[in-house]
């Protein structure tokens, strides 16, 4: 190869790099490298080596970057600013500085902390939000997700990031990335505000709230002052959140809410409108949302923890117009005014096995339980409509309401088969899951209910009433069953238990 051609072939490795080494730097890195190896490679080989050497770390995405590297190099848009910090460092009289700023691109966002010379650089204006930046930094796994503490950071001008700053009014027009958001929503539940410690010693805060609209709902996180707002505002009530940023947390969207924006109760109605999957064709190892009925509620239970400490849980059965599921209401959820008749909407429920090989929601603390009676922001809650994409609606919860009678008895509407009206009151709460059904000449019944007593005779709670059941069956506390047969005096003697 001419002395030219190699030239013009350094030249071209060396124009494909985004390295902050020189030109002048790299041609003599290139001469030590064929030194180094004593011949074994010509001047071009040696630098491409170099060039791979050099674009160690570079990553084509965000979501392609992991808190266990090195180093990565990658390009982001600048979607937020914060405030600058100051912080004491052990053994230094001068105080750091840190400002994080919140960056992405199409595929996800991640928080880039500057430091001291670069946070002071920031503060003085020479970061805007919309730029877009070639960055070097080191990852770790932060409080809030992906961290990167930035080495350097320069513009490109060239570069374009499809990420638009503060677009999106409703839920569901949110997109990964995007800042400066105005969302207006309905409350729909908030959390207890909870404390963190931050790497430069200082102390956080963070708390939670769910918002709803008529196009879906959507986690709110609250940082530090913002925390706040979940004891100055009750579910129900309708609020504007001003300069929120989107980011991705375990696959969802999230609004999050900092120093910068607000959430500001608004004089406004507004509805929001379940979306939630249908019970009939829900799967074990799912996580879904599901709304509908209770039909019955079981009394708390407490229990004691391999730690020691003390739990509660509290099963709901829920229906909608396709069939019913037991929902399991763990810690503070178990203390919800919940009862038979209520219309309920369950927030990421991670469905799985339950009693007797059926499927149970259990609610846990990553979700949310909403009681809609009254929270729906004016929105008729029964108006939701049956869903032409399969989810279940609020329109037909308590089950086949063709009987003239349907809805004149609030337990007939909870338990679900109010067309079966003929029977009276007895025949008013459906044939699984409700508390008594009549079958025939309202002398056999069904009665559901939680074990509350083995032994003779065994006791059924539903929530709302006891049933004493004469049974040999073996049973357990805390068990769901349905016991059939006649009703002798106070007692049901049960010719089936299942």
């Amino acid at each position: 190869m001419s002395n030219a051609r190699l030239m013009g072939a350094i030249e071209d490795i060396y124009a494909d790099l985004e390295t902050d080494v020189s030109e002048e730097e790299f041609r003599e890195a290139v001469e030590e490298k064929v030194e180094q190896m004593g011949g074994l490679a010509d001047e071009e080989t040696a630098a491409m080596l170099l060039a791979h050497e050099l674009n160690e770390g570079e990553v084509e995405t965000i979501a392609d970057i992991e808190p266990g590297m090195d180093e990565v190099k990658f390009l982001a848009k600048v979607a937020s600013v914060g405030d600058l910090r100051t912080f004491e460092r052990d053994g230094e009289d001068e105080d750091g500085r840190v400002v994080n700023v919140e960056a992405a691109d199409e595929t996800d966002s991640v928080r880039l902390a500057f430091w001291d010379e670069q946070a002071q650089s920031i503060v003085d204006g020479q970061l805007e939000v919309g730029q877009v930046l070639r960055i070097k930094g080191r990852p770790k796994d932060g409080y809030n997700g992906l961290e990167v503490s930035v080495d350097k950071a320069e513009p490109d001008a060239d570069a374009e990031i499809d990420v638009q700053p503060g677009e999106g009014s409703t839920v569901d027009a949110l997109r990964m990335g995007q800042s400066d958001v105005d969302l207006t929503g309905l409350v729909l539940e908030t959390e207890s505000i909870r404390t963190f410690d931050r790497d430069d010693g200082t102390e956080g805060k963070v708390a939670n709230l769910l918002l709803g609209d008529e196009t879906g709902r959507i986690r709110v996180t609250l940082w530090d002052g913002q925390a706040d707002t979940v004891e100055e505002i009750d579910p129900g009530v309708a609020v504007e959140v001003v300069d929120g940023y989107v980011r991705e947390r375990e696959g969802d969207l999230e609004l999050h809410v900092g120093d910068r924006g607000a959430v500001e109760e608004i004089d406004e109605d507004v509805e929001f409108v379940p979306e939630a999957a249908a019970i009939d064709g829900v799967e074990i190892d799912q996580t879904v949302d599901l709304a509908g009925v209770v039909r019955s509620a079981d009394p708390k239970r407490t229990f004691d923890r391999d730690d020691g400490s003390e739990g509660q849980v509290r099963n709901v059965r829920l229906q909608d117009d396709t069939g019913d599921i037991r929902v399991a209401l763990w810690g503070e959820k178990a203390d919800k005014d919940i009862a038979p008749g209520d219309e309920v909407f369950v927030a990421d429920a991670e469905i799985q096995d339950g009693w007797q090989d059926d499927l149970e929601a259990s609610a846990g603390w990553q979700s949310t339980v909403v009681v809609l009676d009254g929270a729906t922001g004016g929105g008729p809650a029964a108006d939701a409509g049956e869903r032409d994409d399969g989810n279940a609606g609020l329109s037909a919860f308590a089950g086949d309401s063709g009987g003239d009678d349907a809805g004149t008895d609030d337990a007939a509407a909870a338990a679900g088969d109010a067309g079966a009206s003929d029977g009276g009151a007895e025949a008013a709460t459906g044939t699984s899951g409700g508390a008594v059904a009549a079958q025939s000449a309202a002398e056999t019944v069904e009665f559901t209910g939680t074990v509350v007593q083995t032994g003779d005779p065994v006791i059924l709670d539903d929530g709302e009433e006891t049933m004493q059941v004469e049974t040999d069956a073996t049973l357990t506390l805390g068990q769901e069953v349905t016991a059939r047969g006649e009703v002798r005096g106070d007692r049901l003697d049960a010719e089936d238990v299942f």
